[in-house]
Order: C-alpha cells, then sequence, then structure tokens
C-alpha cells in the first residue's frame, strides 16, 4: 500500500475495561515494589480510538485532557515509541472517546497506550511483533502488556509474568463511586496485606476470589464501603485493581440491568460481559 492512499483513512479501534476478578498481594520487594497474583479479564465495554492517517509525520490528540500536557499522555508516548523504534515517517490524528472513568482500576489509560501500539503497528505497516509491542507498552505502564496482548491473563511478579488463562464469561455490573483513587495511595499504606501466600493458578481459580486492597481501600475511601455494601445487596460484590470502581457478578445481562436501573444517584455505573479475547484482538483480525 502506497503512503499518499493511506492519507485520511480514518479507522476505529475499541480500548476496552479490564477487570481484576482477582487481586492478592504476596510479598513486598526491597525497591518498594510489590510482587502479586492477579487475574484479568476483559469486558466488551470501554473507550474508543479514532485513528486518521497522514503523511505529516505529526502524532496529534483530540480532546485535550485538561492539566495533561500532550507529551505526557499515554496515546502520545505509544505512538511516539513506534515511530523511535522503526523510524516511521508516517503521522496520525488520534480521537478518543472516553467513557472509562480516570482512576477507576478498570485500566482506561493502559488501554489506550495498548490500543494505539496495536493498531498503529498495523496501519503503519510497522510490522513489530506482539512481544515487541508489549515490551515497549511494559515501560508505559504495568498493565499495558496485558491489553496488547489480548488474552484473560494470570498475572505474577510486579505484575510483568503472565501467562494465558481462561475465566467464566459472566455479566457484570461496574459502579462508581465519586472518588478517585491514586495507585500509590493504596500500595503504600502501612496496614496492607502483603504475605498473602502464594498459590498455583488451579489452586487459585478453584478458591472464592477476594482482592487484598479491598480492606484498605473501604476504610480509606466511605463511598466505596457504601457502594460494596450496596451492591452485595444483589450479587456477589467487590473491588477491581486499586478502585474505585467495584463489580457485581452476574449469570445473565437481565438481572444486571435490572440492578443497573435501581442504582442510586450516588454511583454512576454499566453493565458489560466479560470476554476471554479482547475486542482489541478481535478487531485487528477482522482490519
Amino acid at each position: 500500500m502506497g503512503f499518499t492512499s493511506m492519507t485520511q483513512t480514518t479507522s476505529v479501534w475499541p480500548a476496552p475495561a479490564k477487570l481484576n476478578l482477582f487481586l492478592y498481594i504476596t510479598g513486598q520487594r526491597d525497591n518498594g515494589y510489590h510482587d502479586l497474583q492477579t487475574l484479568f479479564q476483559f469486558l466488551d465495554y470501554g473507550d474508543t480510538l479514532s485513528i486518521t492517517l497522514n503523511d505529516s509525520g505529526e502524532v496529534t490528540l483530540s480532546p485535550e485532557i485538561e492539566g495533561v500536557p500532550v507529551e505526557e499522555n499515554l496515546i502520545y508516548r505509544a505512538a511516539m515509541a513506534i515511530k523511535e523504534k522503526t523510524g516511521c515517517t508516517l503521522g496520525a490524528h488520534i480521537h478518543v472517546e472516553k467513557v472509562l472513568p480516570m482512576g477507576g482500576g478498570l485500566g482506561g489509560g493502559s488501554s489506550n497506550a495498548a490500543t494505539t501500539l496495536v493498531a498503529l503497528n498495523h496501519l503503519w505497516e510497522t510490522e513489530l511483533s506482539v512481544n515487541e509491542l508489549a515490551d515497549m507498552g511494559l515501560a508505559l505502564g504495568a498493565d499495558v502488556p496485558v491489553f496488547v496482548r489480548g488474552t484473560t491473563a494470570f498475572a505474577e511478579g510486579v505484575g510483568e509474568l503472565l501467562q494465558p488463562a481462561e475465566a467464566e464469561e459472566k455479566w457484570y455490573l461496574v459502579a462508581k463511586p465519586e472518588v478517585s483513587i491514586a495507585t500509590a495511595k493504596i500500595f503504600g499504606h502501612p496496614s496492607l496485606t502483603r504475605n498473602t501466600p502464594k498459590r498455583t493458578l488451579n489452586a487459585l481459580l478453584a478458591a472464592n476470589y477476594e482482592n487484598d486492597c479491598e480492606k484498605i481501600v473501604r476504610e480509606l475511601f466511605p463511598e466505596v464501603d457504601k457502594a460494596i455494601s450496596w451492591l452485595l445487596e444483589y450479587a456477589p460484590s467487590r473491588l477491581t485493581g486499586t478502585g474505585a470502581c467495584v463489580f457485581a457478578e452476574f449469570e445473565n445481562e437481565e438481572d444486571a440491568r435490572a440492578t443497573l436501573n435501581k442504582l442510586p444517584d450516588w454511583l454512576t455505573g454499566f453493565v458489560a460481559r466479560s470476554v476471554n479475547t479482547s475486542p482489541l484482538l478481535s478487531t485487528l483480525k477482522v482490519q
């Protein structure tokens, strides 16, 4: 394909949310990082990136995020990482339709970065391997490689050791109280559980799923505590990541939507189905 024929072609790419179905902290390293065991699964819901190719050599974004210089935006950094690694001289304008909350524990920023890497690698024909893209993603954020690889994954180490896994695909109601939670605040808390015994994946899949961060988050943020308490009246519910989003699991869409309709006005939420193959991977296959 000639470069000129690529100009002004727009394609649409999903940047899905993730849930941490469980999250256990098994230790802390001398450098302050935490060892963990967690299971990532994707949702068929998330942000959308519309990418318009051009031959300007520049990468531009819209809309602007207040207080975030473009050079610090993960989408811009992902695009520039590809250009720096490959010497690609093409440009792109990337428009983000944002539905995932910031600081919600759904991986929105990481997913945006991963979608940028995967989509531009395809569109610019830079032919980087999935492993190369995942390595580039890791430099942008610990969760980015999971989104690049696009399959349900069991993560260990500080989150960088990934192995593909399967989890039951269920319907979830995801709700967010009006708080934003910084991961560093939770991982830095002196009362955080840091000594959960390591277990095999099979043992973890067979056990009740829990999140070691939930206790601290519920203590520090009464809004999250209130949200989980409300959801527990309807279905098994817990925190994702370090918050602030909480999720309740349902066997069918109808029950999830019925509960969504009852959400109190101090919560916002959505219903989505979990999927073992990311919508990003599905989109890539049909491009």
